[in-house]
């Protein structure tokens, strides 16, 4: 999805309980401060992880989740890919519809976690899983800056 991801330093999570889900808020709060996100965004990316790691757990049977820095020239970012083998999304679009939802939830997940990031992308296949990958970037208005944070 995004070129600047270096595999090398990329840290794999597993997703199977509660207490994994409280473990990949963390670890992604961690690597987005470490980054430079502002603390605006870095609640926008942990609940876009947090959502997702649940959807992993719930709707998918539990799986792993990937954290990458990225760097694309004086930009930060970061990557997250949830992976599971669960049932699949039979319909991708209609699972992007505000109030869709096949868990008794309020069907804010998928589309909620859109909105909160820069990049979102959905791969999958009923009976084969879902991975789904999102990319948000430093906000330079919202970064960091040394002795500021």
């Amino acid at each position: 999805m995004t070129p600047a991801s270096d595999p090398a330093t990329a840290t794999s999570l597993p997703i199977g309980s509660d207490a994994d889900l409280a473990w990949v808020r963390h670890q992604v709060r961690q690597f987005a401060a470490e980054l430079g996100f502002g603390l605006v965004q870095q609640t926008k990316i942990v609940t876009a992880a947090s959502e997702l790691a649940r959807n992993t757990l719930v709707h998918g049977g539990g799986g792993q989740a990937r954290i990458t820095p990225l760097r694309n020239g004086p930009a930060s970012g970061l990557q997250l890919v949830f992976i599971d083998t669960g049932p699949g999304i039979r319909d991708v679009e209609l699972a992007m519809t505000d109030g869709y939802t096949t868990g008794g939830g309020l069907g804010l997940g998928l589309s909620g976690a859109r909105r909160l990031v820069d990049e979102l992308a959905i791969e999958t296949e009923p009976g084969q899983g879902t991975v789904v990958t999102l990319v948000a970037w430093v906000s330079r208005a919202s970064a960091v800056r040394p002795g500021s944070g």
